[in-house]
């Protein structure tokens, strides 16, 4: 009767064990994987706020240019000055200098700026279309390829994902 009782209760352990991984396997559902840099940088957004960005960045360094320039002339009309201007071209320089030095301070936050907040845009539209993408479809996870030694193509959702986004963009009229 012992011994009955003991098969009884592990054919019943067994089956509860059964049934938990059964029950665990069911509820992780499905894992993919996508390569966020290729999507980042393949994205027609992207892409487009990066020429803007390089514009602006040109724009600057035109500024910069031709700031450099006077300092120039004036660095050259203060070897020619008299002895008696020297110390007021010289304070010009100075005073034209510290002014590059903001120009040069105020480009570079600027810019800053405007790429933390362009990457910050494009990673949230990014994770906005795999939050749809993994609801519709029932992934449990979707990893960065960087975290996943290995994974078929078929779990990878990287070309995917940047035709959703790219079409979406052109919808939207590249605003």
């Amino acid at each position: 009767m012992k011994l009955m009782s003991k098969v009884v209760i592990a054919v019943f352990f067994v089956s509860l064990c059964l049934s938990a991984v059964n029950m665990a396997r069911a509820a992780e559902g499905k894992i993919v994987f996508m390569d966020l840099g290729k999507v980042f940088d393949e994205y027609s957004k992207t892409k487009d706020l990066d020429k803007q960005l390089e514009a602006k960045s040109n724009a600057k360094q035109a500024e910069r240019d031709k700031m450099v320039a006077e300092i120039k002339k004036m660095k050259d009309d203060l070897d020619l000055a008299a002895d008696k201007d020297k110390a007021k071209k010289q304070a010009a320089v100075e005073e034209k200098l510290r002014k590059l030095q903001d120009l040069d301070k105020e480009s570079r936050d600027a810019l800053r700026k405007d790429r933390d907040d362009m990457a910050r845009t494009i990673l949230k539209e990014i994770k906005d279309v795999i939050d749809e993408i993994a609801k519709k479809e029932g992934y449990a996870y979707i990893l960065d390829s960087r975290a996943v030694l290995f994974g078929g193509d078929a779990n990878n959702l990287t070309d995917r994902i940047i035709k959703i986004l790219n079409d979406k963009y052109a919808v939207k009229g590249k605003k």
